[in-house]
């Protein structure tokens, strides 16, 4: 991981309060997918966060496990889910035992992973046949003012893999281990339906979680913002109460050979 990625991906918990409270959750359908091929039902997440997946997985299978090697995302995950077994430990690094579970995902988290290192320490803690898998919510930029948002917006808030094409080609292998080595089988691709009841206001408080927005200087940020928030006043969709962002969970698994 270069210096300007590894910045991004530790920017996060200094807003762990904020992404808690305004990131989206998954579709299930999106979880269920993921988890479909498992061998059995113990599912680890790693790089979780606030817990946005984990909630969705306990939900779905029951028995969970949450890593995540930020402090604050950490406590922030262990006071929503107090019943979860949340650790500290990161993809590179899993405080798992070997074959200890069927199913790996990780959500929104993948692309921030150095699979060099994180794909063989993945590939030990799963059984034989256990499910690798990715998943991004995007927003679905098909939809007119989405499209409209996503060019006002600029990379720093919406950018790769954050419309569905270009999730499409960020993640066609990017992030999972090479499908050539004999720990994993050929990647797969799915997108689900979802959404995020916000207002205007509440859609920026999100936009302003993201990576680039978190690292972007002061100025320059409140500037993106308000021009946000001037684009979401402008439409009849977005300029007065609640309204559903458009939205998609992509999935990208593989099988552990």
């Amino acid at each position: 991981m270069d210096e300007e990625a590894r910045r991004h991906s530790s920017s996060f918990g200094a807003a762990a309060t904020a992404y808690a409270a305004h990131r989206p959750d998954y579709a299930r359908a999106a979880a269920r997918w993921a988890l479909e091929p498992a061998p059995g039902t113990r599912v680890l997440d790693v790089g979780a966060g606030t817990g946005k997946l984990t909630a969705v997985l306990a939900q779905v299978s029951g028995n969970v496990t949450a890593v995540e090697p930020d402090r604050e995302m950490l406590a922030e995950l262990r006071r929503s889910l107090p019943d979860v077994r949340a650790l500290t430990g990161s993809a590179e690094a899993v405080p798992l035992p070997d074959a200890s579970v069927d199913a790996v995902l990780a959500g929104n988290a993948m692309h921030w992973f150095d699979m060099a290192v994180a794909g063989p320490e993945l590939a030990r803690v799963l059984t034989p046949d256990g499910v690798l898998a990715g998943l991004w919510n995007v927003v679905d930029d098909r939809v007119d003012w989405v499209a409209g948002l996503a060019a006002v917006s600029g990379s720093a808030a919406i950018g790769p893999r954050d419309t569905p094409a270009s999730w499409r080609v960020a993640t066609a292998g990017m992030h999972l281990p090479d499908s050539g080595t004999p720990r994993f089988g050929s990647p797969e691709q799915a997108e689900f339906p979802h959404g995020q009841r916000r207002t205007a206001d509440s859609l920026v408080a999100t936009l302003a979680t993201r990576a680039g927005m978190l690292v972007m200087p002061q100025r320059e940020r409140r500037e993106t913002l308000d021009r946000i928030r001037a684009y979401l006043g402008s439409r009849p969709e977005t300029a007065d109460g609640e309204f559903t962002l458009p939205m998609l969970t992509c999935v990208l698994r593989v099988r552990r050979r």
